[in-house]
Protein backbone atom coordinates (compact mmCIF):
# COMPACT_ATOMS: atom_id res chain seq x y z
CA UNK A 1 0.00 0.00 0.00
CA UNK A 2 1.36 3.54 -0.99
CA UNK A 3 1.15 6.51 1.58
CA UNK A 4 1.90 9.86 0.89
CA UNK A 5 3.72 11.44 3.07
CA UNK A 6 1.53 12.70 6.21
CA UNK A 7 1.25 14.54 9.08
CA UNK A 8 -0.41 12.90 12.28
CA UNK A 9 -2.28 15.03 14.44
CA UNK A 10 -2.94 14.45 17.93
CA UNK A 11 -6.19 12.74 17.47
CA UNK A 12 -4.09 10.20 15.59
CA UNK A 13 -1.06 10.02 17.67
CA UNK A 14 -2.98 9.42 20.66
CA UNK A 15 -4.49 7.03 19.38
CA UNK A 16 -1.09 5.08 18.24
CA UNK A 17 0.31 5.72 21.79
CA UNK A 18 -2.54 4.05 23.44
CA UNK A 19 -2.37 0.79 21.04
CA UNK A 20 -5.75 1.21 19.84
CA UNK A 21 -7.02 -1.78 17.17
CA UNK A 22 -8.15 0.58 14.43
CA UNK A 23 -5.11 2.78 13.81
CA UNK A 24 -2.43 0.29 14.32
CA UNK A 25 -2.00 -2.13 10.91
CA UNK A 26 -2.17 1.41 9.36
CA UNK A 27 0.95 2.84 11.40
CA UNK A 28 2.94 -0.28 10.98
CA UNK A 29 2.53 -0.01 7.26
CA UNK A 30 3.01 3.76 6.97
CA UNK A 31 6.04 3.58 9.41
CA UNK A 32 7.36 0.74 6.91
CA UNK A 33 7.34 2.69 3.98
CA UNK A 34 8.18 5.84 5.39
CA UNK A 35 10.18 5.12 8.23
CA UNK A 36 8.95 8.04 10.66
CA UNK A 37 6.31 9.81 12.46
CA UNK A 38 6.01 13.63 11.35
CA UNK A 39 4.14 15.64 13.92
CA UNK A 40 3.68 19.56 14.36
CA UNK A 41 4.98 21.07 17.27
CA UNK A 42 1.60 21.68 18.43
CA UNK A 43 0.91 17.89 18.05
CA UNK A 44 3.62 17.52 20.70
CA UNK A 45 2.61 20.26 23.30
CA UNK A 46 -0.79 19.04 23.56
CA UNK A 47 -0.09 15.51 24.15
CA UNK A 48 2.63 16.60 26.61
CA UNK A 49 0.75 19.31 28.06
CA UNK A 50 -2.19 15.89 28.82
CA UNK A 51 0.29 13.73 30.33
CA UNK A 52 2.07 16.33 32.13
CA UNK A 53 -1.72 17.28 34.07
CA UNK A 54 -1.92 13.70 34.56
CA UNK A 55 1.10 13.24 36.02
CA UNK A 56 1.70 10.48 33.83
CA UNK A 57 5.72 9.80 33.67
CA UNK A 58 5.85 6.65 32.13
CA UNK A 59 3.82 7.77 29.49
CA UNK A 60 5.65 11.15 29.17
CA UNK A 61 8.93 8.95 28.73
CA UNK A 62 7.23 6.63 26.24
CA UNK A 63 6.01 10.13 24.47
CA UNK A 64 9.62 11.66 24.93
CA UNK A 65 10.91 8.13 22.83
CA UNK A 66 8.62 8.38 20.31
CA UNK A 67 9.11 11.84 19.69
CA UNK A 68 12.69 11.37 18.93
CA UNK A 69 11.86 8.97 16.70
CA UNK A 70 9.85 11.19 14.92
CA UNK A 71 10.52 13.85 12.75
CA UNK A 72 8.61 17.06 14.41
CA UNK A 73 7.49 19.98 12.33
CA UNK A 74 8.43 23.70 14.00
CA UNK A 75 6.57 26.47 13.64
CA UNK A 76 8.45 29.07 11.06
CA UNK A 77 6.86 32.27 9.53
CA UNK A 78 6.16 30.48 6.96
CA UNK A 79 3.43 28.14 8.91
CA UNK A 80 2.41 31.40 10.52
CA UNK A 81 1.91 33.40 7.46
CA UNK A 82 -0.45 30.65 6.13
CA UNK A 83 -2.02 30.07 9.39
CA UNK A 84 -3.19 33.47 9.36
CA UNK A 85 -4.59 33.25 5.85
CA UNK A 86 -6.36 30.40 6.93
CA UNK A 87 -7.74 31.84 10.15
CA UNK A 88 -8.91 34.77 7.67
CA UNK A 89 -10.51 32.49 5.07
CA UNK A 90 -12.09 30.85 8.04
CA UNK A 91 -13.70 33.39 9.42
CA UNK A 92 -14.91 35.36 6.56
CA UNK A 93 -16.90 31.92 6.24
CA UNK A 94 -18.22 31.60 9.44
CA UNK A 95 -15.84 28.12 9.82
CA UNK A 96 -13.65 29.15 12.34
CA UNK A 97 -11.72 26.03 14.34
CA UNK A 98 -9.46 26.37 16.75
CA UNK A 99 -5.95 27.59 16.61
CA UNK A 100 -4.38 24.79 17.38
CA UNK A 101 -5.83 22.56 14.19
CA UNK A 102 -5.30 25.91 12.12
CA UNK A 103 -1.47 25.91 13.38
CA UNK A 104 -1.46 21.73 12.29
CA UNK A 105 -3.43 22.26 9.32
CA UNK A 106 -1.03 25.39 7.92
CA UNK A 107 2.24 22.64 8.60
CA UNK A 108 0.73 20.39 6.61
CA UNK A 109 -0.02 22.61 3.77
CA UNK A 110 3.33 24.12 3.86
CA UNK A 111 5.19 20.64 3.77
CA UNK A 112 3.33 19.53 1.28
CA UNK A 113 2.14 17.00 3.78
CA UNK A 114 -1.56 15.20 3.79
CA UNK A 115 -2.81 15.78 7.50
CA UNK A 116 -4.20 12.25 8.96
CA UNK A 117 -6.83 12.75 11.78
CA UNK A 118 -9.68 11.85 13.19
CA UNK A 119 -10.97 14.88 13.39
CA UNK A 120 -11.99 14.88 9.82
CA UNK A 121 -15.08 17.92 10.47
CA UNK A 122 -12.43 20.76 11.59
CA UNK A 123 -9.63 19.82 8.89
CA UNK A 124 -11.40 19.49 5.66
CA UNK A 125 -12.48 23.08 6.10
CA UNK A 126 -9.16 24.12 5.35
CA UNK A 127 -8.80 24.68 1.77
CA UNK A 128 -6.29 22.50 0.03
CA UNK A 129 -5.93 20.67 2.66
CA UNK A 130 -5.65 16.55 2.21
CA UNK A 131 -7.19 15.00 4.33
CA UNK A 132 -7.36 10.99 5.83
CA UNK A 133 -8.55 8.96 8.83
CA UNK A 134 -6.69 6.08 10.26
CA UNK A 135 -9.07 5.06 12.59
CA UNK A 136 -11.94 5.05 10.12
CA UNK A 137 -11.40 1.75 7.82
Amino acid sequence: MAFSKALLDTSILSAIMKGLEGVMPTARAYLAEHGVFTISIITRYEVLRGLRAKKAVAQQAAFDRLCGASEVLPLTDDVIGKAAEVYADLKTRGALIGDGDILIGSTALVHGLHIVTDNEEHFRRIPGLAVDNWLRG
